[in-house]
């Protein structure tokens, strides 16, 4: 499915003019710095752009301004979330002043909710399972 260039050019200067918790947020997000986790900043999810997006995990994580403290804004992220999870995504929601000013406790609830969310490596198999070698 090809996506509205208009929806990627507006991503595009999202990411261009980020608020200063989605910086702080993308500073601490990027180049696999948290958990080892590739993340993609103001990615399309037609017809939405989330603010940040991790494929591995299928996570959505949001920053709330004051304009999602209206009943506007509350219902519009309802028909939101409720769109991006029927794609099987998960969405994280921080308000702005929990980056900037309790950074230490969404961390630890982020590195929760991803732990939560990641699949388990194989076990290793156990001595006598699969096929065995013979070294002689």
């Amino acid at each position: 499915m090809k996506l509205d260039p208009q929806l990627l050019v507006f991503a595009k200067s999202m990411r261009t003019n980020a608020t200063d918790a989605e910086s702080l947020m993308w500073q601490l997000l990027r180049a696999k710095r948290f958990m080892n986790l590739k993340f993609r900043r103001q990615h399309v999810i037609a017809p939405y752009i989330v603010d940040f997006y991790c494929h591995e995990l299928g996570l959505v994580i949001e920053l709330d301004g004051s304009q999602h403290n209206t009943e506007d804004g509350q219902a519009y992220d309802i028909e939101r979330t409720k769109f991006l999870e029927a794609l099987e995504l998960k969405v994280v929601r921080y308000w702005n002043h929990d980056v900037s000013g309790r950074m230490d406790e969404m961390l630890e609830d982020l590195w929760r909710r991803c732990s939560e969310l990641k699949k388990p490596l194989p076990s290793p198999l156990l001595r006598g399972e699969g096929t065995s070698l013979r070294i002689k």
